[in-house]
């Protein structure tokens, strides 16, 4: 007998005890029972993966689960908060908790990570850049579809939010035909010179804008105004940009601890003038890409007369670090990051509980949070 590949999926992956509790049920009868699915933190409510699984497991296994959707897709949830109840046969739900919770709790963390991200930076377009740092291309789809649901949250509140992904197989998640990028380090170091590089990619993509790194040699500020020099047209036109990536271990050219606070004093002196943590302090004007670095490059950049030129910003640019950008009003363009993965995976674990068994409601002492308040279905909008 043929046996299909999701179900050995299922029943390999699941935990052993709710294969177990499955046969249990089967021996000494079904009950239709609803389950609760909630975090312990607040969210951004991003289920579509989760339900789309769901879907297909319903429909492998000739059942139907009623889905009572409390938040949709967007929506800011609660710490504890039941964002779905799924009702249907105790047989057919036992084994699929494990794999529902992997699908819901570290997209909805992500998602509200980006979510403050773009609202930290309203006039910042962003770029993910999760791939490199995923577990693999299901980790990557999760990542992706994370941001974009986070990002859309942001743009209804006023922020340009992420514009798009580094690859082509997660691009449709932002709306786009095909992932965004330019070059990598690697090409810097092929080519012998950020100017050849820059040179390189024009005439093998020349109806393409160009965004070049310049910290590869650790000339930032020479290196971007060699490019600009050697293409004037296409600086004056906008459509060339420079990604600062400096290394965490060193400061952008010209720049050091005193510098870096003089800089900061001419374009953003009140970021300075309050007591700060030291990863605050890091961030404003430390090494690798600080506030510091992006104004003093913005400041060659406009004194050579360049003002068209656009900054893409990388290296960990999480929630916090794009607070503090804000605060230092920052002159970024672009960020580029996947930072929006959460950095303490033991918060994105999400819980499920059994809350009714045949209509009766009933879940363990302590989770009575869970119960339907009144019979209340889909508290936005329906």
């Amino acid at each position: 007998m043929t046996v299909d590949p999701l179900a050995a999926d299922i029943s390999a992956r699941t935990d052993s005890y709710f294969n177990r509790t499955k046969q249990v049920v089967a021996r000494f009868g079904d009950k239709r029972v609803t389950y609760a699915l909630f975090l312990r933190r607040p969210v951004i409510c991003a289920p579509r993966l989760m339900l789309g699984w769901l879907q297909t497991a319903a429909a492998l296994r000739a059942t139907d689960i009623d889905v009572d959707l409390i938040y949709q897709e967007g929506d800011w949830v609660g710490a504890g908060e039941p964002i779905v109840y799924l009702t249907g046969s105790m047989v057919h739900l036992s084994d699929l908790e494990t794999l529902l919770l992997q699908k819901i709790g570290p997209v909805c963390v992500a998602a509200h990570n980006a979510y403050q991200m773009a609202l930290s930076l309203p006039s910042v377009a962003f770029l993910a850049m999760e791939a490199r740092h995923c577990a693999g291309a299901e980790m990557q789809d999760m990542m992706s579809y994370a941001a974009s649901v986070g990002s859309a949250a942001a743009q209804k509140e006023g922020a340009k939010g992420f514009i798009g992904g580094a690859n082509d197989g997660t691009a449709h998640w932002f709306g786009a035909a095909r992932g965004f990028g330019t070059m990598p380090h690697s090409l810097i170091g092929y080519a012998g010179s950020t100017v050849r590089a820059a040179e390189m990619f024009r005439e093998t993509f020349p109806d393409e804008a160009m965004t070049v790194l310049v910290d590869y040699f650790g000339r930032e500020i020479t290196d971007g105004l060699a490019v600009c020099d050697r293409f004037p047209d296409v600086a004056a036109a906008g459509e060339l940009s420079f990604r600062l990536d400096t290394h965490g271990g060193r400061f952008l050219e010209g720049l050091d601890p005193a510098s870096s606070y003089a800089v900061l004093e001419r374009y953003a002196p009140g970021a300075i003038r309050r007591y700060r943590s030291d990863a605050e302090l890091r961030t404003l004007v430390g090494t690798g890409v600080s506030a510091a670095a992006i104004w003093r490059m913005r400041e060659a950049l406009d004194q050579a007369g360049y003002p068209k030129v656009r900054i893409v910003a990388s290296s960990g640019f999480g929630v916090e670090k794009c607070r503090v950008m804000a605060d230092a009003k920052a002159p970024i363009d672009v960020v580029g990051t996947g930072s929006f993965i959460p950095d303490s995976w033991h918060e994105t674990y999400a819980t499920a509980d059994i809350v009714e068994y045949d209509g009766v409601p009933m879940v363990k002492i302590g989770r009575e949070f869970l119960l339907r308040k009144n019979g209340a279905r889909k508290r936005n909008g329906g």
